[in-house]
């Protein structure tokens, strides 16, 4: 008997896996950014090199640990509202197969740790994850739907997410635009 609670830790490790790797490469480019400007000296008067690096990571970590976290919640709130409306059939099987797609994830995080360097490598690697882990539980729920429903499940899910993309980028868009133009110096002396 197989115990479906097996890998119910999994999202927990990746999300903190995730949130290190993009913590790490947030201190890096931190520490360059604090030199640019002068400012690493003044906080190397108050912190050793390795307590400025530990706090670092500790605020970046836990700060990308709530977007993840947030990002988790979203989707599985997102992907059991479509499973609702178009997943017909009762079954424990159903969703029990798409819960072990969260060691895609898993092994997402571990690939993230060699993309350490580069914030283009992590973001494609969590995209590439995110993309396999879709298209694992689509192929996975696929035997207890419809093609209709298959294809209902997958363009509500594409649809729901763009929607926030856009909105969230609209919202930045406006924030930004109303920040120019709050500064003095932007707008023309008339």
């Amino acid at each position: 008997m197989k115990n479906p609670y097996l890998f119910g830790y999994l999202p927990f490790v990746t999300v903190v896996l995730f949130s290190l790797t993009f913590g790490v490469y947030g201190v890096g480019e931190s520490i360059i950014f604090f030199k640019e400007i002068g400012l690493y000296q003044g906080m190397r008067e108050f912190l050793s090199d390795f307590q400025l690096r530990i706090f670092l990571l500790t605020m970046y970590t836990l700060l990308f640990f709530m977007v993840f976290a947030a990002l988790k919640l979203i989707a599985t709130t997102i992907h059991e509202t479509a499973l609702l409306f178009f997943l017909k059939e009762e079954a424990d099987a159903s969703y029990s197969a798409s819960r072990s797609g969260a060691v895609i994830y898993f092994i997402g995080a571990l690939i993230s740790a060699f993309g350490i360097q580069s914030w283009i490598a992590l973001v494609l690697i969590f995209i590439l994850t995110t993309f396999v882990y879709f298209i694992y539980v689509v192929y996975k729920l696929s035997p207890f739907m419809t093609l209709t429903n298959t294809v209902g499940l997958i363009f509500f899910q594409i649809v729901v997410w763009c929607v926030l993309l856009a909105v969230l980028v609209f919202i930045i868009i406006r924030l930004y635009n109303g920040l120019l133009a709050s500064i003095p110096l932007s707008n023309p002396i008339k």
